[in-house]
């Protein structure tokens, strides 16, 4: 099949969905000698857009595991905003070394019933947006040198396919989906936010970069709406002034630390 151009869609609100999806895509670019577009929906003001893509691009939808599935913040606009026309497209996730579930197969789904219809998938791990030692960071070069090699056998079946499969690319995951991944006293642990220390300049970084727009832009010390835990205010705050110190939250991070210390695998489907 000969495309016309690669389409990177994807939400990443500490960079690690992004790395890995560009990567992909440049590859993918070299491989087959085409151009590559990027659509970033992590902020707010992208998801006011609806993302069209055609029959001639290739589309890599890439988004993080939260809770074992697709963010649920992120369903509405995926399911309604971002568009194929029998569209060849490869679904990612990318997840904080737990598991990632059923996100990858509801990823999978979403698409395929919104004109899209998947060639491959995969799911690369990277560092989890509580901890930085959870799969600490990663992608790094083992991961890149996968995305690498996913990119090349993506190109080559591409290369060979006379017409796109009428069935899905198989991956894991279950169907009925499972329920969202809770930890202990779930309700309570929804509704924590991080806090502002005294090294708070107010630069309005972290409002700007609050995927939900949550932080009030005039005093960042305020709240406009609910945290979806996706670390990015704390990650990227140049003061390092963000933090967590509520015990329900802290008592999850250390458990999944504690139990989960091993060297995730990423998992490539065809």
């Amino acid at each position: 099949m000969q495309m016309q151009r690669i389409r990177l869609i994807y939400f990443s609100a500490t960079d690690t969905t992004k790395t890995i999806v560009r990567q992909i895509g440049y590859v993918l670019s070299q491989e087959l000698g085409i151009a590559v577009e990027e659509d970033d929906f992590t902020l707010p003001d992208a998801r006011e857009q609806d993302i069209i893509c055609s029959a001639d691009e290739l589309a890599v939808v890439g988004v993080p595991v939260y809770a074992g599935r697709v963010p649920n913040k992120l369903l509405p606009y995926i399911s309604e905003h971002i568009c194929g026309s029998q569209t060849p497209v490869v679904p990612i996730v990318l997840f904080g070394n737990r598991d990632y579930d059923d996100a990858l197969i509801e990823l999978r789904d979403v698409l395929q019933a919104n004109g899209f219809r998947s060639i491959a998938g995969a799911a690369f791990v990277g560092e989890h947006s509580f901890s930085y030692t959870l799969a600490a960071g990663r992608p790094d070069a083992e991961d890149l040198l996968l995305a690498e090699s996913f990119a090349k056998q993506i190109a080559d079946k591409l290369k060979e396919l006379k017409a796109l499969p009428i069935e899905p690319v198989k991956v894991k995951g279950n169907i009925p989906l499972r329920p969202y991944y809770a930890p202990k006293n779930a309700r309570a642990y929804l509704k924590v936010k991080p806090v502002i220390g005294d090294g708070c300049t107010g630069c309005g970084t972290c409002a700007a970069l609050c995927p939900v727009g949550a932080i009030d832009a005039k005093d960042v010390r305020q709240y406009t709406g609910p945290c979806i835990k996706c670390g990015a205010c704390i990650k990227k705050c140049p003061q390092k002034a963000r933090y967590f110190d509520d015990e329900i939250y802290l008592y999850h991070k250390q458990e999944l630390e504690t139990k989960f210390t091993r060297r995730a695998a990423v998992e490539l489907f065809f």
